[in-house]
């Protein structure tokens, strides 16, 4: 099995379930490739001390993320940095020739995920793929199936949203995400929206326009410096984007994308619909072992159940009958990028190969779009304009 030599760029909450998948990977059977952390930055020394503390493998702790990516034993880098840093950091990565697994929205704006795919595509030598784990569902891997067999007929609607309730107590403190500076005008968009968008973007189902709704619901948090002061928090909390996509073959129909910080209820919530004129599926990870299914034949409209259990793309030694999770999700999609990084031919899934840059860049088009929108009250046309 061939190692691949990795730096961590960021070593908090997705840096550390990067590292604890890379720890279990005997759970996967039949790779052709491992991951092995021997480099890691961050700005603040006790980040980076858990992951020397638990990984024997790391050679190198450094503050500053120039001198990981001048270490010539790195093959490969994971970056999860603050929006504001993507540009800076991605191209530099792809500047001293690492493959590059960067966390989305893969730039903090239009121009800063332009420049990013500049220096990608002047690098093909290189892999650049961003991180969207939750089509690595089993169930998902059934609708990208169906999606691939034109099973559903013609599509009258998508839904598909992202949802979490931790900021609905307006005492959190605030952190960068809800910083604009640091976040970017996208707000939640860029925070929470490549997720939502990866499925619908890979079906080919593009947006022609947008009408988009934005809340900041809560303008100002605590600065949490314990001292009282208070700091505004000028992102977007909630976003509903309203859009007319088109399929392939020229059709269109309404689809209708949810990203939200402020969800009463919700905790880490991922869904999707779509509807039909042959079948129709419904999934969310409120229930991850369950599908529900529609198949239309002219008689009866009745949703079933399928209980999909634990059938990953990428063959791992948990049995088919124990419940698929997160961190499952996670190690999958690392699978994926290992898999295309050492040259293997990935699995014959439309949702197999990790998100693309090109997805990514489309996902821009649409926020800027709808901070048009948002702005003027009016339905914007996305940008079909490339870098």
């Amino acid at each position: 099995m061939k190692t691949v030599r990795f730096g961590v760029i960021g070593c908090g909450l997705m840096g550390r379930e990067f590292a604890s998948a890379s720890a279990r990977w005997c759970h996967l059977k039949g790779m052709s490739a491992r991951p092995e952390i021997v480099a890691v930055s961050n700005r603040s020394e006790a980040p980076r001390r858990w992951f020397t503390d638990h990984f024997p493998s790391v050679r190198q702790s450094t503050s500053d993320y120039r001198e990981l990516l001048t270490n010539e034993d790195v093959e490969a880098v994971y970056i999860a940095v603050p929006h504001h840093l993507h540009r800076e950091v991605y191209g530099a990565t792809l500047g001293a020739g690492k493959h590059l697994f960067g966390e989305k929205p893969f730039g903090m704006d239009l121009a800063a995920n332009e420049s990013i795919l500049e220096a990608a595509k002047a690098r093909p030598d290189l892999l650049v793929r961003c991180c969207s784990q939750f089509p690595y569902y089993p169930s998902v891997q059934v609708i990208g199936q169906m999606i691939a067999k034109s099973a559903f007929g013609r599509i009258l609607e998508v839904n598909a949203g992202f949802l979490h309730s931790s900021d609905l107590n307006p005492d959190k403190p605030a952190n960068w995400k809800r910083i604009v500076e640091f976040n970017g005008a996208y707000g939640v968009m860029g925070d929470l929206g490549m997720h939502v968008c990866h499925v619908p973007f890979r079906a080919g189902w593009r947006p022609r326009n947008v009408r988009a709704i934005l809340s900041n619901i809560i303008p100002d948090r605590p600065d949490g410096k314990g001292l009282g002061g208070r700091v505004e928090t000028a992102t977007w909390d909630n976003a509903t984007l309203l859009c007319e996509a088109e399929t392939p073959d020229g059709g269109h129909f309404p689809l209708t994308l949810r990203t939200a910080r402020i969800a009463p209820g919700e905790s880490n919530t991922w869904y999707l619909e779509i509807l039909g004129t042959e079948a129709s599926v419904k999934f969310s990870t409120r229930n991850p072992n369950v599908l529900h299914v529609l198949e239309y034949d002219g008689g009866r409209q009745d949703w079933r159940e399928v209980c999909v259990g634990y059938t990953p793309v990428f063959p791992a030694i948990t049995g088919g009958i124990f419940e698929f999770g997160f961190t499952d999700a996670i190690q999958q999609m690392w699978a994926a990028f290992l898999t295309e990084l050492v040259g293997e031919k990935l699995p014959d899934a439309l949702l197999a190969r990790a998100a693309t840059p090109e997805e990514a860049h489309l996902s821009h088009l649409l926020f800027t779009a709808a901070l048009r929108s948002a702005e003027q009250s009016s339905t914007e046309t996305v940008s079909a304009s490339h870098p």
